[in-house]
C-alpha cells in the first residue's frame, strides 16, 4: 500500500516544541512505516521521517515569519493533489482545505478532523461528505451534520515516557499560555491549594501572559519557558499532578495522555474530550471550578500513579491509533 500523509506546514513534523497536529501526524506516518506501509510525509523540508519526505519550503511559517501562510499552503496542497494518483490513498491531517481538491481527484482521502476552529468552516466538510471518510479524534467533538467512518484517538509513543511513582511536590501546568487553556485558573488552584506550579508553554496570547500571568511569578508559581520532548517526560513524570483547567471543549488534549504515561494524574475541568481522556477518581479527577480542583489536589494521594499508566497505555498508544488507521485505510479500499 502506497500512502500520502499530508501534515500542516505551520511547524516542523515532528514539533521542535509546540504543535500537535504535527505531532499526531508524525506519529502516523511513522507507526505506517513500521507495519510496512510506504508512505510519502508531505510536509516542511526540515521534518523528520522514516518514510519518503516531500515539501515546498524548508521551515514551517510560524518559524519563519518571511513566508505567507496562504500561500505556502497553497503550495503544499497542490504538492500533494499534483501528484494523487501515486497513491492509493491519502491521509489528510490538514483541516478542510485539501477536501477541496478530494472531487477532481481518484485517490480516496480519509480526513482527521483535529477539531474545528470554528462553525463557519462546518460547510466545506459538509460539501463533501458524500465522498470524504471523516475521523473524528473524540466522541464529544463531532458535529451532528457530518457523516464518520470512525473515533480513533490519538496515539503517543509511550516509549517516550517513563513510569514514575516518586514525584516531586510541585503542580504541573502544560501547554499554550492562552485563555481557553486555563493558565489563570492553574495559578489560583495552586495558589489556594498552597503548591508550587511550574508553568511550562509557548505564550500564545501575549497581552493575556502581561497582565493576568506575569505579574504572578514568584518562588512558588514558576514559568520555565517552551518545553520541548527533552524536558516533557521529567517535567510531567516528576509532577504530583497535571493541572488542566479548559475553558473550550477541548477535541483532545495531547498533554493529558502524556501525563498519565508518565502515571501521573490529571485535574481538568469537565469540558470537551475530558470524561472520555481521564477515568473519574480513578486517573485524576473531573471537576467543574476552582474550589473542586482544589479540593481534588487533597484527594491525590487516594490515587494509584501506576492506574494512570495503564490506562494511558492501553487506550492512547501510538500501536494502537495506527493500527485502527491501517483497519480503517483497508475498509475504505476495499469498498
Amino acid at each position: 500500500m502506497k500512502a500520502a500523509v499530508l501534515s500542516p506546514v505551520a511547524w516542523r513534523t515532528p514539533p521542535r516544541h509546540y504543535g500537535p497536529w504535527e505531532q499526531v501526524t508524525s506519529n502516523i506516518a511513522e507507526g505506517l512505516v513500521k507495519l510496512g506501509v510506504d508512505v510519502t510525509l508531505f510536509a516542511t523540508g526540515d521534518s523528520i521521517t522514516s518514510g519518503t519526505l516531500a515539501s515546498v519550503c524548508e521551515k514551517g511559517y510560524e518559524e519563519d515569519r518571511t513566508q505567507d501562510a496562504k500561500v505556502l499552503e497553497c503550495l503544499h496542497i497542490s504538492n500533494l493533489m499534483d501528484r494523487a494518483d501515486d497513491f492509493d490513498i491519502i491521509h489528510n491531517n490538514f483541516d478542510f482545505l485539501p477536501l477541496t481538491y478530494s472531487g477532481l481527484i481518484k485517490t480516496p482521502v480519509i480526513t482527521t478532523i483535529h477539531g474545528f476552529s470554528s462553525q463557519r468552516i462546518i460547510p466545506v466538510y459538509k460539501k463533501y461528505n458524500h465522498i470524504g471518510y471523516y475521523v473524528s479524534i473524540s466522541n464529544s467533538d463531532r458535529s451532528a451534520e457530518l457523516d464518520y467512518l470512525a473515533t480513533v484517538y490519538n496515539g503517543l509513543d509511550t516509549r517516550d515516557f517513563v513510569f514514575n511513582d516518586n514525584p516531586e511536590d510541585y503542580l504541573l501546568y502544560f501547554g499554550r499560555i492562552h485563555p481557553d487553556k486555563g493558565t489563570a485558573e492553574a495559578i489560583e488552584i495552586a495558589k489556594k491549594s498552597k503548591r508550587k506550579l511550574l508553568i511550562a508553554g509557548i505564550v500564545q496570547d501575549e497581552g493575556y501572559f502581561k497582565e493576568k500571568i506575569e505579574p504572578q511569578f514568584s518562588d512558588q508559581i514558576e514559568y520555565i519557558g517552551s518545553a520541548g520532548p527533552d524536558k516533557r517526560n521529567a517535567l510531567l513524570g516528576n509532577a504530583l499532578a497535571l493541572l488542566h483547567p479548559i475553558n473550550f471543549n477541548e477535541p483532545f488534549g495531547l498533554s493529558v495522555a502524556e501525563a498519565m504515561l508518565c502515571g501521573t494524574p490529571v485535574i481538568a475541568f469537565n469540558k470537551g474530550s475530558m470524561p472520555e481522556l481521564i477515568k473519574d477518581n480513578e486517573t485524576g479527577f473531573l471537576v467543574n471550578n476552582i474550589d473542586e480542583a482544589v479540593n481534588a489536589v487533597e484527594r491525590l494521594k487516594d490515587l494509584k500513579r501506576e492506574d494512570c499508566y495503564n490506562w494511558a497505555t492501553a487506550q492512547f498508544s501510538c500501536d494502537k491509533m495506527v493500527s485502527d488507521y491501517l483497519k480503517l485505510y483497508q475498509q475504505i479500499l476495499g469498498r
